[in-house]
C-alpha cells in the first residue's frame, strides 16, 4: 500500500494551525505596540526599558511554555499538550483585547493595569512555547522519513503565514482611522481577533490522531499500529513499530537525557540560540516602527510590513520544497551568508545615516534568506536530531533556550538602537556569520534518515 498522503495532509494542515497561532500571536503586537506605548507606558510617564519589556512580554511565557512541554507532552500526550496551548491562546486573545476585565475600570492606565497586561501576554507566551515546541514534534513522529522535511517546514509556512494574517488583520483595523482610535479601539480588536482561530484549533485537534511514537513510549502498541497502518498500510507499519519499539525499549538509554552524550543536547541549544541571536525578531516585532524610521507614514510602514510579510511567505516556500531534496546544512549555511550580507549592509547604511529604499531592500534581503533557511530548517532539526527515548525533554531544553534568547534579543533591541543603531545591526550580521560557522561545523545532516536512525548518528559521536 502507497502512503496515505491525504490523511498524513489532512493531520499536519491542523496540526499547522498551532503554527499559525503561533505567528499570529508573536507578531499581533506589531501593530499595536505604538498604542499600548501611547495608552500604558507614555501616558505614566514609563521607561523605555518597561516599553521593551512589554513588547516582548509574552516571551517570558514563551520560555515557560517551552520549559514545561516536555513534561506536558510527555505526561498528557502531544495531542492534548496542543489543545491545552489552544486554549492558553484562546484566553490570552480575550484577555489582552480586555485587561481592565473584573479588576479595572477601562481605559484608566495604572502600572496594575500594564501588570495585568503583561499577564495575559504571558498566558498566550505559554501557549506559543507549548506549540512551538509540540507542534514539529507532532507533525515529525507521524511524518514518513521521505517527505517529514516538507511537512515540518509546513509548520514554519504556518507560523509566517500567521504573521502575515495578523499584518493584514492589524492594516484592516488601522486603515481610515485616527490615531486616537486606535489607541482606544483599535489595539483591543487586533488582540481579541486571535479567538477565532484559536477556537477553531482547539475543536479540530480533539478529531486528530496521538502520535504512533508517542503511543508506542507509553506501550499502547495496537494504537501505535492503527495509526501507522492508516498512514503506510500494515506490512510497513509493522516494521516501523518494530524499530521504534527498538529504540523505546532499550534500558541503557532508559529517562536519561544525556543517555546519547552532551553534543546533541549542545547542538539543539545551539540550533535555538543562533537562530534568534541573527535578529529576526526584532525585524518583526518593530517592522512597523522600523519602516517609520526609515520615512514612512504609518498608513504605508504597514504596508510595507505586509509586503515583508508577502516574501516571507514566498521564501518559505522555496525551503519547503527543496530541505528534502537539498538537505538541511546546505540551506542553514546558504541562508547564514544571505543574512550576515543583509545585515552588515544595513549596518553600514546606519552609521552613514542613510535611509531610504537600499535600506528596504536589504532588509527583504536579510528576511528572505532567513526564511528559506533558519526559519523553517531549525525547527526541522530540532523535532528530528533527537533520538526517540529523550526527545520530549530534550525539545523541551531546546525550545526554552530559544524562547530565552529572542527574550533577550527583542528587550534589549530598543536600548541598543538608542546606544548605536549600526553597532546593533553590525552585532546580528556578526551572529549569521558565526552560525554557519557552527553548523558547518557542528551540525549532522539528516535528509533522508528515520527518527531511528538518529539514534546511531549520535552513538557514534
Amino acid at each position: 500500500m502507497a502512503l496515505n498522503k491525504s490523511f498524513i495532509y489532512v493531520v499536519t494542515l491542523v496540526a499547522t494551525l498551532g503554527g499559525l497561532l503561533f505567528g499570529y500571536d508573536t507578531a499581533v503586537i506589531s501593530g499595536a505596540e505604538k498604542s499600548i506605548q501611547a495608552f500604558l507606558i507614555d501616558s505614566q510617564g514609563l521607561s523605555s526599558f518597561l516599553h521593551g519589556i512589554t513588547v516582548s512580554s509574552a516571551l517570558i511565557g514563551c520560555i515557560i511554555g517551552g520549559v514545561f512541554s516536555g513534561f506536558v507532552s510527555s505526561t498528557f500526550g502531544r495531542k492534548n499538550a496542543l489543545i491545552i496551548a489552544g486554549v492558553l491562546f484562546l484566553l490570552s486573545a480575550l484577555g489582552s483585547g480586555n485587561p481592565e476585565f473584573l479588576f479595572f475600570e477601562k481605559g484608566e492606565p495604572s502600572m496594575g493595569l500594564l501588570w495585568m497586561f503583561n499577564f495575559y501576554r504571558i498566558i498566550g507566551g505559554i501557549g506559543v512555547g507549548l506549540a512551538s515546541a509540540v507542534c514539529p514534534m507532532y507533525i515529525g513522529e507521524i511524518a514518513p522519513a521521505n517527505i517529514r522535511g516538507r511537512l515540518v517546514s509546513l509548520n514554519q509556512f504556518a507560523i509566517i503565514f500567521g504573521m502575515l494574517v495578523v499584518y493584514f488583520v492589524n492594516w484592516g483595523i488601522a486603515e481610515g482611522q485616527t490615531i486616537e482610535w486606535i489607541n482606544t479601539i483599535g489595539w483591543r480588536r487586533m488582540f481579541t481577533s486571535e479567538a477565532i482561530p484559536a477556537s477553531i484549533f482547539v475543536v479540530l485537534m480533539f478529531f486528530m490522531p496521538e502520535t504512533p511514537r508517542y503511543l508506542a513510549l507509553q506501550h499502547k502498541d495496537d494504537k501505535a499500529l492503527s495509526i501507522l497502518s492508516k498512514i503506510n498500510g500494515l506490512e510497513k507499519a509493522q516494521e516501523i513499530l518494530s524499530e521504534i519499539k527498538a529504540t523505546v525499549e532499550s534500558s541503557k538509554t532508559k529517562g536519561k537525557l544525556f543517555a546519547y552524550g552532551k553534543v546533541v543536547i549542545i547542538v539543539g541549544i545551539l540550533l535555538s540560540v543562533f537562530q534568534q541571536f541573527v535578529g529576526i525578531n526584532v525585524a518583526l516585532y518593530y517592522a512597523p516602527r522600523i519602516f517609520e524610521s526609515m520615512g514612512a507614514a504609518k498608513d504605508a510602514s504597514m504596508l510595507q510590513t505586509i509586503i515583508m510579510g508577502l516574501v516571507n511567505v514566498v521564501f518559505t516556500v522555496v525551503a519547503i520544497t527543496t530541505v528534502d531534496k537539498w538537505g538541511r546544512k546546505p540551506l542553514l549555511i546558504t541562508g547564514s551568508i544571505g543574512m550576515a550580507v543583509g545585515m552588515i549592509a544595513i549596518s553600514i547604511l546606519a552609521f552613514q545615516n542613510i535611509i531610504g529604499i537600499s535600506t528596504l531592500v536589504f532588509i527583504i534581503v536579510y528576511t528572505a534568506s532567513f526564511m528559506m533557511s533558519w526559519g523553517p530548517i531549525c525547527w526541522v532539526l530540532i523535532s528530528e536530531i533527537f533520538p526517540n527515548k529523550i526527545r520530549s525533554q530534550a525539545v523541551a531544553i531546546a525550545v526554552a533556550a530559544q524562547w530565552a534568547a529572542n527574550f533577550f534579543i527583542s528587550s534589549t533591541y530598543p536600548p541598543m538602537m538608542e546606544f548605536s543603531s549600526g553597532g546593533t545591526y553590525l552585532f546580528y550580521g556578526v551572529m549569521s556569520i558565526l552560525s554557519a560557522i557552527f553548523v558547518w561545523k557542528m551540525v549532522p545532516e539528516t535528509k533522508g534518515k528515520t527518527l531511528e536512525e538518529m539514534e546511531g548518528i549520535w552513538r557514534k559521536k
